[in-house]
């Protein structure tokens, strides 16, 4: 599917928001190996976290689907899931697979877990390794570097692991095999990443312990079930922030947005290049931190983003590349190679589409250097079949001089169906 953007006077409305994707993929995994039927409200059908819903479904979980986005679910308990009768596909979703390898390496029967063209050749070895430690029998192709990732689970020892690269997916991989771990395991991260795991473990009854980088939790035990409402994702939020600020005379509102701390630098970024963003009402709901916020256009400065705020918002950089070809001055993003092995190779894919729109940026090997401010330019891009690419080439082309054609813009699906609707419905032009 190609789509094409025009630019707008201004953007004015509300934002209905998607269930939070990286909560979804924990609330199904967590709730399918609680004891007792949990209910989760608002929920995210998007094709990344239905991939862990259809995984679970066939390890033997009954999951009802009251309506689009309010399920129902029968946990087996700890000990109840069964082997499944074929190949677990992850889809897209490298979420699906690294948290259900760890969440495998404890049971007591055989599996095997693939994906995509796209995520069979991303890095699989930063799992597996820990997991090996703890004594599974987990293997992959090419030295156990990429899927398809074949799983033989059985009895765990725990382990205590100092992680290289901060990463939420390797910390929670660990973690789920740990419930199955006889004794404690100790994580300890370099710098803090986002901490949904922790959040929900706490919330449904397990007992853990964090102390600034590290966590220790113990195996065994049982989680109960109960009901999970999921905040709107302020991943999806970033690219409305954003495209309010720089389009001029506008205003947007969100309501009931997941502000964890360990996923609001998005927000301290923005404010920090000189965006107006306010959060009100905060609350507390299901153990995560939600808030409203009304965000109004403003003149941008370029920054530097570095160190322990980029584990905070790594899939927001793509849109804070386009923010950063509007703001007056040096935007600086380092430390950010990660983005090298997402969906795509992120720091190429902006640098390259971004350039086809007139905007002055350099890739490096970590991040990039834009200069600014620069008038964009219409033009044919490429999603790289990446969805935070293309919703990032969406907001550029409400601000570019001419219509802006995105390729395979279906993409977006990924995370936000109802993302080209929401445009729709507060563009002025």
């Amino acid at each position: 599917m190609d789509v094409n953007i025009r630019p707008v006077r201004r953007l004015e409305g509300e934002i209905s928001l998607p269930g939070d994707k990286s909560i979804s993929h924990r609330a199904i995994i967590l709730s399918g190996i609680a004891k007792g039927r949990s209910r989760i409200e608002h929920f995210l059908p998007s094709r990344d976290c239905m991939s862990t819903l259809n995984c679970l479904r066939s390890l033997g979980v009954n999951i009802h689907m009251i309506d689009e986005t309010t399920l129902e679910v029968e946990g087996v308990g700890q000990g109840g899931l069964k082997e499944p009768g074929d190949v677990l596909d992850a889809g897209n979703s490298g979420t699906t697979m690294r948290l259900l390898s760890g969440l495998l390496a404890g049971q007591p029967f055989f599996s095997i877990l693939t994906g995509d063209v796209s995520l069979r050749q991303r890095p699989m070895k930063r799992i597996l390794q820990p997991l090996q430690q703890m004594g599974a029998r987990v293997y992959g192709r090419d030295q156990d570097r990429f899927a398809p990732l074949a799983i033989r689970g059985g009895p765990l020892k725990p382990i205590d692991h100092t992680m290289k690269v901060a990463s939420a997916q390797v910390k929670s991989a660990i973690m789920l095999a740990a419930l199955y771990a006889q004794g404690q395991t100790v994580i300890r991260e370099p710098a803090s990443s986002r901490d949904h795991t922790e959040r929900m473990l706490r919330y449904l009854g397990k007992d853990l312990q964090t102390t600034n980088l590290e966590i220790c939790i113990k195996g065994g035990g049982q989680l109960q079930a109960g009901l999970i409402t999921i905040p709107g994702d302020i991943s999806s939020a970033a690219y409305f922030l954003v495209a309010a600020i720089v389009v001029r005379k506008s205003k947007l509102e969100f309501k009931g947005v997941g502000v964890n701390p360990s996923r609001r630098g998005i927000v301290d970024v923005l404010r920090k290049m000189g965006a107006q963003i306010s959060m009100d009402n905060e609350r507390v709901v299901s153990n995560e931190l939600i808030a409203d916020i009304e965000v109004r256009s403003a003149e941008l400065s370029g920054i530097e983003i570095s160190g322990k705020i980029v584990p905070t918002m790594i899939d927001e950089l793509p849109i804070i590349a386009v923010a950063a070809t509007q703001a007056k001055g040096t935007t600086t993003v380092r430390d950010a190679a990660e983005l090298r092995v997402k969906e795509t190779d992120r720091i190429h894919a902006i640098a390259s589409e971004l350039s086809k729109l007139g905007a002055h940026i350099e890739e490096r090997d970590d991040g990039w250097v834009i200069e600014g401010p620069t008038p964009l330019r219409g033009a044919r891009c490429r999603s790289h079949g990446d969805h935070r690419l293309a919703m990032a080439l969406a907001v550029a082309g409400l601000i570019a001089r001419e219509e802006l054609f995105i390729q395979d813009a279906e993409c977006v699906g990924i995370s936000f169906p109802d993302f080209f609707a929401n445009i729709k419905k507060i563009a002025r032009h």
